[in-house]
Formats: structure tokens, C-alpha cells, sequence
């Protein structure tokens, strides 16, 4: 049924900057951003991680930063371009750092983004507690470094 423009329902004032109508559904997921689908996956795989080693994880800060810096620093042999983990000192809690875009570019379907995303936690949970990466997670592969 057809209704007449004054009877229709306006979502927005007579300036033209009024609360417009939602774009998506309440019930439809809202679009998701690479950095957004990107955080999911990191959170998922500490919630796995956490379970296994609480005593683990729960002192160590996690970041998710988009391009690793530009210059690394000079006693590193091997640039790590993916992730990066800084023990504690002076008060600063450890802390393992994940660089999305370099991931994302090396591995670019979501599956392999994700064992990428658990490998890399692993292996740098390992350096900083000097331990194997296959003991922290057993299904630890090593192929991205």
C-alpha cells in the first residue's frame, strides 16, 4: 500500500541531520574490518592458550599492532616481521606484540591465518619463558619462522 509523503514515517529532521534508520538488522552481524576479524582470532586462540596455562598467559600483555616499526633493532639477527615479544624489566610486564598486515599478506585464507596466529603465539610465549614451543601447544608446526 502506497502512502502519501506526509504520512510516512521520517527518520531524519527537516535539516537533513537527523538519526537515520540502521543499516543492518538486529539480528544480521554488522560488516566485519580485516583489524576487527584479525583481534577475533588472536583473543580465540589466548582464550585456548589461557585455559591450557593460566600461569602462563595471564602475566603477559598482548598487542596487535598493523606494520611492525622500520628499523629493527641492531642484535637481532633474524628480523621477526610478524611478532615480536619483550620480557619485563623495570616494572613493565612481558609483552608479545602481533603485526597484522605482515600475517595477513603471508597467509591470506582465514585457516591459515589462524595456525599462523597460533604458531606465533606459541613460539614467542616460549621465548619468553624458555621453553619449547611444542610444549606450550602440541600442534605447534614452526612453519612460519
Amino acid at each position: 500500500m502506497l502512502r502519501p509523503p506526509w504520512q510516512a514515517h521520517i527518520y531524519r529532521n527537516r535539516h537533513g541531520r537527523g538519526v537515520r534508520t540502521p543499516t543492518f538488522g538486529r539480528r544480521l552481524p554488522r560488516y566485519r574490518t580485516n583489524g576487527g576479524m584479525f583481534d577475533d582470532m588472536v583473543v580465540s586462540q589466548l582464550r585456548r592458550l589461557s585455559q591450557a596455562w593460566p600461569n602462563l598467559v595471564g602475566p603477559v600483555q598482548f598487542a596487535v599492532e598493523d606494520v611492525p616499526p622500520s628499523d629493527p633493532v641492531p642484535w637481532q639477527a633474524h628480523a621477526r616481521v610478524t611478532s615480536q615479544c619483550f620480557p619485563a624489566a623495570h616494572g613493565i610486564p612481558a609483552r608479545i606484540v602481533l603485526y597484522r598486515m605482515p600475517m595477513q599478506m603471508h597467509h591470506p585464507d582465514r585457516l591459515s591465518l589462524q595456525w599462523a596466529i597460533r604458531d606465533a603465539l606459541a613460539a614467542r610465549l616460549g621465548d619468553l619463558y624458555g621453553r619449547r614451543p611444542e610444549e606450550i601447544d602440541p600442534d605447534w608446526t614452526g612453519t612460519e619462522f
